[in-house]
């Protein structure tokens, strides 16, 4: 009869230690040697099938997952904010977390985090996250400048800095400094190619995004174009990971999470644990959708309101609401029907939860 065997690894860009238990939980094997593909398929080698292999989720686990799982029967990355086994509990190195990891793969106790399946998209994601960070560079980039500026009673904000022709002018608000000047130009150049970078990397998104069909076929509903189209795709990756909608928008940061403790009652309160980018890409895509109006989504804002459903739970049922209908389109292949958005209106009990 065969014994299953629960590999937990402890993976940096260094070193990597390794713990295998049986299911009684018993150590069976220990390892602690290079993070290179040949060393860690060596030791998985000699660990008997079959054998399922645990590791938290971070910056090599997903070159670990494509490079590994060929060579076992399970492959689980998993998120570390639920392992508190591991962060809360006992003494704290390398080894024993390994061996935490492998005890609570052992049991059944891991939260696994979705991967793309295909090499394609995840360069995409990875495109798409990149272009995310070059906006939030500009931004820093924009901050400085004004913050920089304001020491000296200069206000301005980035669509200001934005004009070449301005600057002449903020110039001359300055003390008539030469090292000043000097530092304020130094940030403008900072700012510019930060700038160039993002329309870049828009353009490059945009390239790929093009080539994605679900991601066409999104653009066609309100507030939705192909920044905010290709982030839901490169981020969910699939419709099929959501047993339910209510899933779906609990995982985008929209959905709803109920509590109770004793015989106190009920509250519904909106989950906590979520994608900031993916629900910041959904509210705004309601927002502008409720902004444009003379669409499906700004008439049910509007009757929400009328049914005294406060601004902020109106815009979050339409971005439910948004996004049931994108699900339901990704599952089945079709395109954007308006007559859809009534058929997803969330249910009336809800719409009053904060």
């Amino acid at each position: 009869m065969k014994v299953n065997h629960y590999i937990g690894m402890d993976a940096h860009c260094g070193v990597t230690e390794l713990r295998v238990l049986t299911p009684s939980g018993r150590v069976t094997h220990r390892w602690r040697g290079p993070t290179t593909i040949p060393a860690l398929s060596e030791a998985i080698s000699a660990v008997p099938r079959p054998r399922f292999v645990a590791v938290e989720e971070g910056g090599i686990a997903d070159w670990l997952l494509r490079s590994l799982s060929p060579l076992v029967d399970d492959f689980i990355i998993c998120d570390p904010r639920r392992n508190h086994l591991i962060s809360h509990e006992g003494d704290k190195d390398d080894g024993l977390d390994a061996q935490a990891l492998a005890d609570l793969l052992r049991g059944g106790f891991l939260k696994r985090v979705h991967h793309p399946k295909t090499f394609d998209r995840i360069v995409f994601k990875q495109r798409v996250a990149l272009y995310h960070r070059s906006v939030r560079q500009r931004v820093r980039q924009a901050n400085q400048i004004m913050g920089f500026l304001r020491y000296h009673g200069v206000f301005v904000r980035e669509s200001v800095l934005a004009n070449l022709e301005n600057r002449t002018r903020i110039l001359s608000s300055l003390p008539p400094h030469r090292a000043l000047r000097s530092d304020v130009k130094l940030l403008w150049r900072s700012y510019d190619r930060a700038v160039d970078q993002v329309k870049k990397m828009r353009h490059r998104m945009i390239r790929l995004a093009r080539q994605e069909d679900i991601i066409v076929r999104f653009r066609a509903l309100p507030g939705v174009e192909w920044i905010r189209a290709s982030t839901l795709v490169a981020y969910l990756d699939t419709p099929w990971r959501f047993k339910s909608k209510s899933a779906l928008w609990r995982y985008l940061g929209i959905g709803l999470e109920r509590s109770q403790s004793g015989n106190s009652p009920a509250k519904l309160r909106v989950a906590r644990d979520a994608n900031r980018l993916l629900k910041d890409t959904i509210l705004g895509a309601a927002q502008t959708a409720i902004r444009t109006g003379e669409n499906p989504f700004a008439e049910q804002y509007e009757r929400w309101l009328d049914d005294g459903v406060s601004l902020r739970n109106a815009r979050r049922n339409v971005a439910r609401s948004m996004a049931a209908v994108m699900w339901g389109m990704w599952k089945t292949g079709s395109a954007y029907e308006p007559t859809w958005v009534g058929a997803t209106e969330p249910a009336r009990k809800v719409m009053h939860a904060v």
